[in-house]
């Protein structure tokens, strides 16, 4: 019995390897590929999650639209995440300098424990990066000037990034969905944040022809 349960546990593990990506936690800090910058479309998460929290993010004329999710180091299959580090951990005062394009203090602390630990920089460093990469990407102003919640294919949201980006191809670009809504825009940068291909893992477009988008409140 012993070995029949140890033979299907094998089966099941190279079947899952088979079919999908293996991660893992506590990998090496500063080993890594590229990065994936992710940009959240702010009334979605508000809409899914913000507001039954009380997050400040989703106040009545906080204006966010594409906010930072993270900066996050990706191997060409897969990514590491709470990476152990000899780096100090941010204050409360770096954290909170990084709501203005995260949202949240606490989304800032988030991202530092996942992924930004596994850069191998120094909070402040890893800050600063995250910032650098927020602020290279040009987020379509078609987007963000909706009056009203619409419907459309993700394809046209990819197409507005493209276009406001001259440099970007389609395979260095991604946009998620979630409940039926457009999620976040994903863009893969080398290390020294200048565009590059995604790994593909990560170049998995949202197929949906009618995805919510709703407005900036």
């Amino acid at each position: 019995m012993h070995l029949r349960n140890a033979l299907l546990m094998a089966a099941l593990l190279v079947a899952g390897l088979a079919g999908g990506t293996a991660r893992a936690e506590g990998e090496a800090a500063g080993e890594f590929d590229y990065y994936v910058l992710s940009l959240s479309w702010s009334p979605t998460w508000c809409a899914l999650e913000g507001d039954a929290r009380g997050s400040p993010q989703c106040d009545a004329g906080a204006g966010f639209g594409w906010v930072l999710h993270g900066l996050w180091p990706q191997y060409e299959t897969g990514w590491p995440s709470y990476c152990p580090t000899s780096a100090r951990s941010p204050s409360r005062a770096q954290t909170a300098a990084m709501a203005d394009i995260m949202g949240t203090s606490g989304l800032a602390w988030h991202q530092w424990k996942k992924h930004g630990r596994c850069t191998g920089l120094e909070a402040g460093d890893y800050f600063a990066l995250a910032r650098r990469a927020y602020e290279r990407v040009r987020r379509p102003e078609v987007i963000r000037k909706l009056g009203k919640p619409v419907r459309l294919p993700a394809a046209v949201v990819e197409e507005a990034f493209l276009k406001a980006n001259p440099g970007l191809s389609p395979d260095m670009l991604t946009i998620t969905c979630k409940a039926g809504r457009i999620q976040e825009a994903r863009q893969c940068l080398t290390r020294m944040l200048e565009p590059r291909r995604c790994g593909a893992d990560v170049v998995r477009d949202c197929t949906m022809p009618d995805a919510l988008l709703a407005p900036v409140d």
